[in-house]
């Protein structure tokens, strides 16, 4: 069977995958996309859908806020189906120790001209009157947003249809490399660049990868409008989100344009089924339930699971991969593959087309792998 030809073939779908697919196909490049299942329905389908700021390292940072600078220039043109909203973070804080933290990324965030605002426990209770009392404060970050992932990949992907580019969906692709994609039917694509942007079954289609699947759970409520303004995140979530061993749960939860509520967040290592897990899930629940005591008495229409791609550094691979010259990587997100999406997709596209990035790349190339390996 001959094998059909692209400029760029991106394996994945997600909305990292056609985010590239739309970046490349915008500047004029014979796009195809492959992935086994439908447009958003793998660690997309997984992820909460937040576009938010961090800065957990500067490159975490770098990253995050360029993404979320260009999800702002896009949101007018977003379909309503899209559902973003710059609803704003609040970063909860219990206790004196947590207000610290609070401070510190203030004074981060302004620093980097980050609009931050610190909240009293009078204000916080004002802008979210749901939390329970007794609360420290919090930190407001009214530039964050929230958005429901597979219609954003849908949308990204639709743009990427305009510009030309093809969807193959249901092949399941055995082999990259060298310029080509294998599927496991037998047929092949060619290209002079291949981007395994396959999310959690990245390590799959290349072992030498350190990606690891994080699983996580989300529930999402029937309707119950104004009882969550904002995304509310405990400040300790910045400490069980950095465990690479032990399962861990913080309170996250997001309003959503529907009136619904949803609820996060579970980290476990080590699990490949996707069944959910009754114990993490009640850990979860009760933990949303002590920030938010009103949650207990919603009904709960959805509980689902799914695997984030996670890197040893917390950063995502992004680049040429050293030992094929046609390879490149656009994986290894982990939870924040929404927010830094578009930032990756024109990382990628700038490296392709010999383009200054907006930001240096150097922190996201995947040839640090290969250096942390030798250094082993």
């Amino acid at each position: 069977m001959s094998a059909r030809t692209y400029d760029v073939v991106i394996v994945g779908a997600g909305i990292v995958g056609t985010a590239c697919a739309y970046t490349c196909a915008s500047e004029g490049m014979r796009v195809a996309v492959v992935d086994r299942d439908v447009i958003g329905n793998g660690a997309t389908g997984a992820g909460m859908g937040h576009i938010v700021v961090m800065d957990d390292s500067e490159a975490q940072f770098a990253l995050t806020r360029y993404s979320q600078q260009l999800w702002q220039q896009l949101r007018t043109e977003l379909t309503s189906d899209v559902e973003y909203e710059q609803c704003g973070t609040i970063w909860v804080a219990v206790d004196e120790e947590e207000m610290v933290e609070a401070r510190r990324k203030r004074d981060y965030y302004s620093k980097r001209r980050v609009p931050a605002e610190l909240l009293a426990p009078e204000k916080l209770e004002v802008l979210e009157p749901n939390l329970r009392k007794g609360l420290a404060g919090g930190l407001l970050v009214p530039e964050d947003g929230v958005l429901y992932p597979p219609c954003a990949a849908g949308f990204l992907m639709d743009r990427a249809r305009a510009g030309g580019a093809i969807i193959h969906s249901g092949y399941s692709v055995s082999e990259i490399g060298k310029g080509s994609v294998r599927m496991t039917n037998g047929s092949e694509f060619s290209a002079g660049i291949v981007v395994n942007a396959a999310g959690a079954s990245a390590r799959t289609l290349m072992p030498e990868l350190k990606i690891n699947k994080r699983k996580g759970h989300l529930v999402i409520t029937d309707r119950y409008p104004r009882f969550v303004s904002h995304q509310l995140v405990e400040l300790g979530y910045l400490k069980s989100a950095h465990s690479h061993t032990t399962d861990s749960v913080a309170f996250n939860v997001q309003p959503r344009s529907t009136g619904q509520v949803l609820i996060g967040s579970s980290r476990q290592y080590g699990v490949e089924h996707k069944e959910v897990d009754t114990g993490i899930l009640a850990r979860m629940l009760q933990r949303a339930q002590k920030y938010m005591p009103g949650l207990a008495q919603m009904s709960t229409i959805r509980i689902w699971t799914g695997f984030r791609p996670a890197t040893p550094d917390n950063l995502p691979l992004i680049g040429p991969w050293p030992e094929d010259s046609t390879l490149y990587l656009a994986t290894g997100h982990e939870g924040l593959g929404i927010t830094t999406s578009l930032a990756s997709a024109r990382l990628l596209t700038d490296q392709l087309t010999g383009k200054r990035p907006a930001i240096p790349i150097e922190p996201y190339l995947p040839s640090r792998v290969l250096m942390e390996q030798a250094h082993a």
